[in-house]
């Protein structure tokens, strides 16, 4: 029973999308495939992102579409499985023939099917997988709007660097993912650099039930900051736990990830209030579209969105753009239209270039981000900030 209501769901959903596009008085439509965790334990970025990617095509569609036809989208549920991604790549390809693929969240997920894209040329424009190598593989069919991993703790370092000067030692946790990984080995770079000594480093498998053992040897080291790469769940049992064995180190940070989700203060309850995480967006930059999309998602879904969502709002947006401009709705065509990409978006600006290793690879800027009384408050640089940092964190048992 539970296949034939999936699969009724599924017939309903395309049923509405066909019933929209006609009321819109669209004569032709163009699919563009979207690669999302939809299913599994990553669903919760997956639904933001779906949600946020839907916003923007209806409003694409209210406008015009796409040189007068309404873009459709062709939802494939990876599952957060790296096999599931590139069999989904290859049934959007080959079955529904898409001109160009977006989505694309986890990076072993992302890593695993862009080379799927490239083999038969159709254009894929990621918007959140975010190891390094992605773009760093030469393939002139991949796009990428978001930063690499790499780049996710660059206002990190300045905080670190013109703020908690007083950071000496680090505890380094990560998920063992191509995403934990990546990360990690960045910050490692970045605390040489600033010539802190990390004292525990751990990666660790996702989805634990208990991370006491690796929390009681950081609380043996007393490293001044905690720096943590996970996924929300992990996020929010390591704060948890991090409280219950009183751990205090000057700071808690998150490279991102699971620490921006509205999920992980609701799961990790008081224990996120005065964590740090680095992020990509917050709405009260000045983006066109940035503080409208913020507020309409809520509204429509009453619940916040954040980078994650803003990523895939803006990625829409860049195809749409792409798709307007390309000579024909080839994925030829569509590819090279792509590389002439140069935008404002909701997410900030987009504009595909080559450097060091990375070819097609959009540069931003990043910021931080601190949960305070259970709000997610841009704290620097400065010039962003909606709120001033609390630094260093109150010891637990000197909280409210």
């Amino acid at each position: 029973m539970k296949g034939i209501g999936k699969g009724l769901s599924v017939i309903m959903v395309v049923f509405l999308a066909v019933a929209m596009v006609a009321s819109a008085g669209f004569a032709e439509t163009v699919k563009v495939g979207v690669l999302l965790p939809l299913t599994g334990s990553q669903a919760k970025f997956g639904e933001i992102e779906k949600r946020s990617m839907e916003m923007a095509v209806e409003e694409i569609n209210a406008k015009g579409g796409a040189n007068g036809k309404a873009i459709e989208l062709i939802f494939e549920d990876d599952t957060g499985k790296p096999d599931v991604g590139r069999s989904a790549v290859e049934k959007l390809i080959s079955r529904d023939k898409v001109p160009v693929i977006t989505g694309g969240y986890s990076s072993s997920v992302t890593a695993a099917s862009t080379p799927v894209a490239q083999q038969f040329k159709v254009p894929f424009v990621v918007c959140t997988g975010s190891a390094d190598d992605i773009t760093e593989k030469g393939y002139n069919y991949v796009f990428r709007i978001n930063p690499a991993a790499s780049e996710y703790p660059n206002a990190v370092r300045t905080f670190l660097k013109d703020v908690a000067k007083d950071v000496k030692t680090v505890a380094l946790l990560y998920e063992n993912s191509s995403f934990g990984q990546s990360s990690s080995k960045s910050f490692e770079k970045d605390a040489a650099e600033l010539g802190l000594k990390i004292v525990v480093k751990e990666g660790y498998q996702a989805g634990a039930i208990d991370f006491t053992p690796l929390l009681t040897k950081v609380k043996a080291a007393n490293p001044d900051l905690i720096y943590m790469v996970s996924y929300v769940m992990d996020a929010s049992l390591l704060m948890r736990q991090s409280k219950e064995l009183q751990i205090n180190p000057k700071l808690f940070v998150g490279g991102g990830a699971g620490f921006t989700l509205p999920e992980f203060a609701k799961s990790a309850g008081d224990a996120s209030d005065g964590v740090y995480s680095a992020t990509l967006w917050v709405e009260t930059l000045p983006f066109p579209g940035a503080k409208e999309y913020f507020k309409n998602f809520q509204k429509r879904y009453g619940a916040d969105t954040e980078y994650h969502g803003a990523e895939a709002y803006a990625a829409i947006y860049v195809v749409a753009d792409a798709l307007r401009r390309a000579k024909s709705i080839t994925p030829k065509d569509v590819r090279d239209a792509l590389t002439h990409t140069d935008m404002k978006t909701a997410f900030g600006p987009v504009k595909f270039v080559s450097y060091g290793k990375k070819t097609q690879q959009n540069k931003v800027d990043t910021y931080m981000v601190q949960w305070q009384k259970g709000e997610l408050e841009a704290v620097w640089p400065t010039s962003a900030a909606t709120k001033k940092y609390i630094y260093p964190t109150p010891h637990w048992d000197m909280r409210k």
